[in-house]
């Protein structure tokens, strides 16, 4: 051994670097700046989300488990949305979505997301190549798998199903708050 003193790199520059590689690397910074509850395990990795503007939460003490009690704290007022939809409020959390105070229920991920991504201003219709981008990032669907999601989700919302809507030639929307 040469007697110098390895420079370790932090996990985060590695996975920068890696989506910026793919040319994802705006996307993934959009993502980390909106979507994402960014989380290091301490203030070496989370400078350098700093520096590129995402607003990173991390423990005062570096550790494991401290990092894991910060997301455990952060995450239920990050993660829960509350989404007027025509006469019915929406609470998404997570992979859930509780209609008028109903059963919750339990969306795949990739439905979770195009509710998601429509909730986001209910009214507003979404092109199905704005879903495609959005929500299938890898770029790897077509058209076709937004109309099969669209109507996968309609199903999982059985009776509330027409809040999610049709605009003929143009896409789709969450129904306008009343």
């Amino acid at each position: 051994m040469s007697g110098k003193v390895p420079f370790i790199v932090p996990a985060i520059d590695a996975f920068l670097a890696v989506t910026a590689g793919l040319g994802l690397g705006d996307e993934v910074l959009t993502a980390l700046r909106e979507d994402v509850l960014p989380v290091c395990v301490g203030p070496v990795c989370g400078r350098r989300l700093e520096e590129a503007e995402v607003a990173v939460l991390f423990p005062e003490r570096g550790r494991l488990g401290a990092m894991v009690r910060t997301v455990e704290a952060a995450l239920p007022a990050h993660a829960r949305r509350e989404v007027r939809a025509g006469p019915s409020t929406l609470v998404l959390q997570g992979n859930a979505v509780l209609i008028d105070d109903d059963s919750p229920v339990r969306l795949p991920p990739l439905l979770a997301a195009v509710l998601r991504a429509l909730a986001e201003q209910p009214g507003r219709v979404l092109g199905r190549a704005e879903l495609l981008r959005r929500v299938w990032v890898t770029g790897q669907a077509d058209e076709h798998a937004v109309e099969a999601a669209v109507a996968r989700l309609r199903g999982a919302l059985d009776g509330h199903a027409r809040l999610v809507r049709t605009v003929p030639k143009r896409g789709y929307s969450l129904a306008a708050a009343t």
